[in-house]
Order: structure tokens, then sequence, then C-alpha cells
């Protein structure tokens, strides 16, 4: 049966939206079969990849909490592998206190600075790239801090006092921990999604050091067997677009449906906004309003790929991931599938 999303009627539709109408379900197949195939060479991994890619066609920056050694940082490099992205459209970068806003947005053109003017030079910096990795991102000071929330937040950064925009499309960060900081709050909160990347060598022992074995191989002989061309990052920027167009289509001035009322059936709505009262209440779970609504927007992108459009119950299992803490982060996984479960 034909999705929802892609087979609703358009009013007068434009030649983009045709073209991707005609395109999505041949999108969704692709995707996929990119997500589950990548899976395939990182152990025990799926339900984090499953994550980045719902977070990368929404185009909303996703948070690995994890130690060292917990495949954060190869989760990473095998995606962007996987999707093939050029070394000219990513940027990744470990920030501590010291890191200086000339390391992650370019160095200060002093030809151009003579003149008066002061601008970065940022080619191979944030700013151009299409995919970025940041890794210990809760470390960066207040400068870095400022530059990083106008990048999520608005999609550009300044140059000689002037906004310009970034190419920045799909942000993944890592952490160790996550720190109560109240300064940090603000960067904390345009992390909607945070998943723990957990060491699983307990229950996949053997699995895990044949994978390893092969690891070192494979980067000894400089092979990437991931990058299997399933998928591009084209692909799953129009996607996206797809989303906007379905969102665009938004009835709320009265000509017809709203986008909740097509594709969030009401008693799954009123399950999410149970289960979110029910987080406020016992467990003091603070989500702002913005989020919320991001949260909307990555369950309609994750219904689209599972089950094709509307979204379902199993859709609201992406409210184990709002976790403000690590604590918060291990209680949501199991209190959640535990909320589901009893209105089942």
């Amino acid at each position: 049966m034909q999705s929802r999303w892609s087979s609703s009627v358009i009013d007068d539709p434009t030649d983009d939206q045709r073209q991707l109408e005609q395109q999505a379900h041949a999108l969704r197949e692709r995707v996929n079969v990119f997500r589950t195939s990548l899976g395939r060479f990182l152990v025990a991994k799926q339900e984090l990849i499953d994550l980045m890619v719902i977070a990368a066609v929404a185009q909303e920056p996703l948070l690995l909490v994890g130690g060292p050694g917990t495949a954060k940082s190869d989760l990473v490099l095998k995606f962007k592998d996987a999707l093939g992205v050029p070394a000219t459209s990513y940027f990744e970068y470990m920030l501590t206190r010291f890191t200086e806003p000339s390391e992650i947005i370019g160095p200060i053109d002093i030809n151009q600075l003579r003149d008066g003017r002061y601008v970065r030079r940022d080619a191979g910096k944030l700013p151009t790239a299409r995919i970025a990795f940041l890794d210990e991102i809760f470390k960066s000071n207040s400068a870095i801090l400022n530059i990083l929330l106008t990048i999520i937040n608005e999609r550009k950064f300044y140059q000689d006092g002037q906004p310009q925009p970034v190419a920045l499309r799909i942000l993944f960060a890592a952490t160790n921990e996550i720190p109560e900081q109240e300064e940090l709050a603000a960067l904390k909160d345009r992390f909607t999604l945070k998943a723990e990347s957990l060491s699983v060598h307990e229950e996949h022992f053997g699995e895990l050091v044949d994978a390893g074995i092969r690891g070192e191989v494979q980067r000894g002989m400089q092979l990437k067997p991931w990058a299997e061309d399933h998928c591009t990052l084209e692909d799953l920027l129009k996607v996206h677009r797809h989303l906007l167009f379905q969102f665009q289509q938004d009835g709320s001035s009265g000509d017809g449906e709203s986008d909740r009322e097509r594709f969030f059936p009401m008693e799954v709505f009123r399950e999410f906004q149970r289960i979110v009262r029910t987080l406020e209440r016992e467990d003091h779970l603070a989500l702002s309003d913005r989020r919320i609504v991001k949260l909307y927007k990555l369950m309609r992108v994750r219904a689209w790929l599972f089950s094709g459009g509307t979204v379902s119950r199993d859709d609201l299992q992406l409210l184990k991931y709002v976790g403000e803490s690590r604590a918060e982060i291990s209680l949501l996984h199991e209190k959640i599938p535990t909320l589901l479960g009893s209105r089942g």
C-alpha cells in the first residue's frame, strides 16, 4: 500500500513537489536499505543507527552519550562514509575549554583585516561542512558556545558583522557525560534526542572481537566495505524536503486538515500527551515547548521511514531519548516501553 505521506494530493504542486512525490517510495526503500545494511558493520548499534537516520532526515542534531571506546566516533565516520560524503563536506573536532573560534569557524583573514574587514577563512571548517561531528561538545567555552547556538538555531554565522548561511545539514555530537551547569542548558535543549552508546562486550564478546579484528584489517588496508552506495546525502535531503512539502499543506487556516489530523491519529496523539505529562509529574522531566514540536517532527519522520507515514504508538518510542542526564536516559529506556505497553 502506498503511504499517506507519498500519496496525498497536492494542490497546484511545483515540479519539485511532483518529482518528490514520484520518487518518495524509491527514496524510502533506499534509506531503509542504507540503515539496515550499515548495521552489519557495527556490533549491536542498529538502534543508534536508526536514530541517526531519523535525526539526519529531520535535520535535527543528535547527541551520543557514552564513555570512551563505545563506538561513538566510529558510528559517525561509517555513517558519513556510507553516504558517500566527501572530506570537503565533513568536519569533525574534539572540543576542550581551550578551543578557539578559529579552530571551528576558521582563522581571521589577515589580508582583509588590513582593509578593515573582520572575515574568517572558513574553508574546511564547520560553516562549509554539510555533516559535522563535535566530540565532547559540552566542554566548549562561552565563545564557542555562542557560535554553536547560532549555527544550530539559525543556520548562520557572522562574517564582518553580517550573517552568512552555513552549509550544515546534519550535526552529530558526543559526550562522555552530560554536565549540569546552567550555562549549558540552552545547548542541551537543542538536542531533542540524546542516546547512550553502551559497551557491548558483555553480551556480544565474540562478535565484538571478530568485528574489531576485521576493523583493524580494514583500517590497515584502507578499505571501507560499509560504503555500499545504497543511499546518499542528497537522498536524505530530498526526504527532508518531501516532509516540508507535507507540512506546508497544514490546513490550520481553515481550508483543510492539519498535518496532525492527517498523520497523527487522535488516540496516538493523546497517548503522546499523556506520557509527556506523566514524565513531567512523576519524574520532573523538563520538556520545553520547542522540544515538544521537534519531537512531533521526529516522530513523523520515524513513521514515514518505518511504516509509511501515519504515526503509530510504536513511534512514541522516541520519548526514550528525551532524558537530560545519564540517569534520566537510563530511566526512560525502561519506563517508556512500560508506559506504552500499559495501554496495549
